[in-house]
């Protein structure tokens, strides 16, 4: 099977499940979870597969942007489907399902760039960048969750019924699950943080300042937050705004530097 094809019909795979949950939403009934677990199971191993392909080549691995991309989306795919098995998230389940199905499009589509390493020599780089990586799903992933709270606020405070066959968890639960999901991916970005700063030489690089700066300032955000929920009793708008903003912060700090250099720059 060539390597052009996987990412498309990961693709088809996560467009159905998409249109599987989206259509029945609100139904009585609810979605018709075998169809979607089965197109969404089918989508992340095409993608997992393709994405293999792609980072792990003969002359090292490809941690080029759309690699990085793809295994991130992959990551929370993964893990959200995961967690609809035991947890009633589906109203995140189009969201998640459509950007990988974007995603994979992308990969199929655009031309794929080069930006190798050799981790081989280097776990301790290695083992630094898979936990950067883990906290950036988790916020991520904490992030999405904080939409679903959101509207399980909202809904209740304006008194309105949910529609028949919508399942949501307990507001309780689901922002409890919420900051417990905060709170590990935080000290996992704190450690990463602490770890780039003691053992990385170049940690204070022109080309890396910007990128810790912005994961600093994310971390500090998402720490603030973390206080001011427990001692303060944040939540609502004011932990919406900085949960956003500070996953902004550390979606600009682990790819906007890529961005610039790996496709602007690259048309210049």
């Amino acid at each position: 099977m060539s390597f052009a094809l996987l990412p498309m019909l990961a693709f088809l795979c996560y467009l159905t499940a998409t249109v599987a949950v989206s259509q029945r939403l609100y139904h009585a009934d609810g979605p018709r979870f075998k169809l979607v677990f089965s197109a969404a199971t089918a989508g992340i191993v095409l993608h997992m597969l393709a994405l293999s392909q792609a980072m792990f080549t003969a002359d090292g691995q490809n941690f080029s942007l759309l690699n990085v991309s793809s295994m991130v989306c992959w990551l929370i795919t993964l893990s959200l489907t995961l967690t609809a098995l035991r947890t009633p998230i589906t109203l995140l389940l189009p969201i998640v399902y459509g950007f990988a199905a974007l995603v994979q499009l992308a990969v199929g589509l655009l031309p794929a760039g080069a930006q190798v390493q050799h981790f081989e020599h280097d776990p301790w780089l290695l083992l630094h960048v898979v936990v950067a990586f883990i906290a950036y799903v988790m916020l991520i992933m904490a992030t999405l969750y904080s939409f679903q709270v959101s509207y399980i606020s909202q809904r209740l405070k304006q008194k309105t019924p949910l529609q028949p066959g919508t399942v949501f968890p307990p507001l309780m639960q689901a922002e409890a699950l919420l900051f417990r999901l905060m709170l590990a991916g935080t000290v996992l970005l704190g450690l990463t943080l602490f770890s780039g700063a003691i053992f990385t030489a170049d940690w204070l690089a022109k080309h890396n300042i910007h990128k810790n700066v912005l994961s600093l300032m994310a971390f500090l955000l998402f720490s603030l937050l973390l206080v001011g929920h427990a001692r303060l009793g944040w939540r609502g708008r004011v932990a919406n705004a900085l949960t956003i903003s500070a996953s902004l912060l550390l979606t600009l700090a682990y790819f906007g530097s890529r961005f610039v250099r790996e496709v602007l720059l690259e048309r210049l």
